[in-house]
């Protein structure tokens, strides 16, 4: 067994012939948050990465901007975690989520978002050393490019991405100068299509994309104006209006969203697809930011007007051959929840190291497969995530409307303020609102509780399945089940700093992580002397488990094991100690075998 981990060598690709014969090992189509972060992932594990883009720079509308605690963990393990805070805006200025008849208007109800409140806040703080932020991804893609460049990454503007042949050993990409109309081929070991909701490359592999496009649309307003007065006393990055004049489309409320907290904003109205676009002029525009701001004399400056559909859609698969996709390539949906960017973080996340490993020559291409086997469900989970956020703005839109008025919204409101029993039934029908929308606004559990199924994973022997105690869309569950991420406690160091479970882990290596007590899982492992695993024993040196909140947490014996993948996901364990170090090193080699396809 101990001979599929002969023969290493760092220099040399020992399964697609030799470095000559490619221009780069990844090619990344596609320079958004999964293809940024897939090319500083690579770069940070020293693998030749080239990305290109077919516009003239990065992002330059707000876009995306929530991001979980999930990718801040990513960011952490990149190194780039206290750059993004830097740039964010801060987690306790993110606020309540209000709805109100405008942000000037009278204020209905708020629900506490994003971990914030008295309630949640400290299952957010137990379950990661991460904190959320806001940041947009104008602000976020140049933090993941700058850093991958400075790590090694090759990048390209003005490239469009044509098409691709795939063999054996390789894959070769037709590119275009958008510059100068010169056309040219690249070859690479893989391409990664991070080429974004019309992707060329998922189009050309004909992987299966179930679900539905465009079945709503929203306009979205880029504006500039100092709202500070309205805002300031209650930070929140998100403002639901109530008004008749915004009870159009599927969520039937009015949206103001700060961008730049609190002088730059997008307002977002719905509207009816099957009369085609709405006015965007700037008369109407400017009517509809001081309707929903709810100041008549207000001083805008607008930005930049556009029009989105809301698509419900998600690859079953994704990837073939030497070719993988992510991000909204494989996930298209609308922002509600704030998944998406998260979701094209951790896909890159994912897929990077098993293309480094696979091109090390540490695992075989099967290690691949794995890939799509894990993200594909999770893109399926957040598509229906989302579009089941924007349904549930039903019983909202219903608290707050009489059926049948002249004025439905306008009634509704009245109702909502009324002393008689109609009045008590809207608002208790409110709060039953809020609470369905944590599932939204708080939902710890849907951003952190992925259970992957691969061969990537090796589940316990006699594994049952998981019994959640909680909500699991609510709630995280952290376990230290194989396929699960691994559990975050703090140890302390040899100069009395905390240091979390997750900062012993990951930086592209696995982890055999065990106890005093397990004595034989590290003779074994310096035995084996593998350059991409590491040892880490808690309870000794710079791993002290002071508050104990490892052995409540570790679901193994002290001297069990548990073997942890390069991002941070548990990739199998053994619940007890074994007698000496032939067995463990027999049963680790078994485990490294299994995830990594070596024979």
């Amino acid at each position: 067994m101990d001979a599929i981990f002969d023969n290493f060598d760092e220099t040399q690709d020992v399964t697609m012939g030799t470095t000559a014969e490619f221009e780069t090992d990844v090619l990344i189509v596609g320079s958004g948050p999964m293809g940024a972060t897939a090319a500083l992932a690579l770069a940070t594990y020293g693998v030749r990465t080239h990305m290109v883009s077919r516009w003239n720079w990065l992002a330059n509308t707000p876009r995306a901007h929530i991001t979980n605690q999930r990718t801040m963990e990513v960011f952490r393990d990149l190194d780039i975690e206290e750059e993004v805070i830097r740039n964010s805006t801060a987690w306790d200025q993110m606020g309540d989520s209000l709805f109100a008849t405008s942000l000037a208007g009278e204020e209905l109800i708020r629900i506490r978002a994003w971990g914030t409140g008295d309630e949640r806040h400290g299952d957010y703080v137990k379950g990661s050393p991460s904190p959320l932020v806001d940041l947009i991804q104008p602000k976020m893609e140049p933090i993941l490019f700058t850093n991958a460049a400075e790590r090694g990454a090759s990048f390209a503007t003005n490239t469009e991405y044509l098409s691709h042949t795939q063999d054996e050993s390789g894959v070769n990409a037709r590119l275009q100068d958008r510059n100068t109309g010169r056309e040219y081929s690249v070859r690479a070991k893989f391409l990664v299509g991070a080429d974004g909701a019309r992707s060329k490359i998922v189009e050309e592999l004909d992987l299966k994309i179930e679900g539905e496009m465009a079945r709503a649309g929203t306009a979205y307003v880029i504006f500039n104006a100092d709202l500070s007065k309205y805002v300031k006393h209650r930070p929140s990055i998100l403002h639901w209006i109530v008004s008749p004049h915004a009870s159009f489309g599927e969520i039937g409320l009015g949206l103001l969203r700060a961008v730049k907290p609190w002088t730059q904003w997008i307002a977002g109205w719905g509207f009816d697809i099957s009369k085609g676009d709405p006015d965007l002029s700037d008369e109407a525009v400017l009517e509809k930011i001081r309707v929903l701001v709810g100041d008549p004399e207000l001083d805008v400056e607008l930005v930049r007007s556009s029009v989105w559909y809301v698509n419900q859609a998600y690859a079953t698969s994704c990837s073939k051959g030497r070719v993988l996709c992510g991000g909204d390539a494989t996930h298209r949906h609308p922002p509600s929840s704030g998944l998406g960017l998260n979701t094209c973080v951790q896909d890159a996340f994912n897929l990077a190291w098993k293309l480094a490993y696979v091109i090390k020559g540490y695992a075989n291409d099967k290690l691949l497969q794995s890939y799509s086997d894990e993200r594909a469900p999770v893109g399926k989970q957040i598509v229906l995530r989302a579009n089941q956020s924007r349904k549930d703005y039903a019983l909202i839109k219903e608290a707050f409307s009489v059926e049948g008025a002249e004025n439905p919204v306008a009634a509704g409101i009245a109702r909502f303020r009324d002393v008689g029993p109609e009045g008590a039934s809207a608002r208790r029908l409110a709060c039953a609102a809020l609470e369905l929308k944590n599932k939204e606004f708080n939902a710890q559990g849907v951003e952190m509780n992925q259970r992957y199924v691969s061969t990537a994973v090796v589940p316990d022997a006699d594994s049952s399945p998981e019994e959640w105690k909680r909500d699991p869309e609510l709630y995280l569950q952290a376990t230290t089940r194989p396929g699960a991420k691994l559990p975050h406690a703090w140890l302390v160091n040899s100069t009395g700093a905390r240091v979390s479970t997750l900062d012993v882990v990951g930086k592209g290596k696995f982890t055999i992580l065990t106890g005093i007590s397990g004595s034989a899982w590290a003779e074994a492992a310096e035995e084996l002397d593998l350059p991409f695993l590491r040892t880490v024993v808690i309870g000794k040196d710079d791993f002290q488990d002071v508050y104990c909140d490892w052995q409540r947490l570790r679901e193994i014996e002290e001297a069990g094991a548990l073997l942890v993948r390069p991002d941070g996901y548990v990739a199998w364990r053994q619940l007890d100690g074994v007698s000496d170090r032939a067995t463990a090193r027999q049963a680790l080699m078994a485990a490294l075998e299994s995830v990594l396809g070596r024979v």
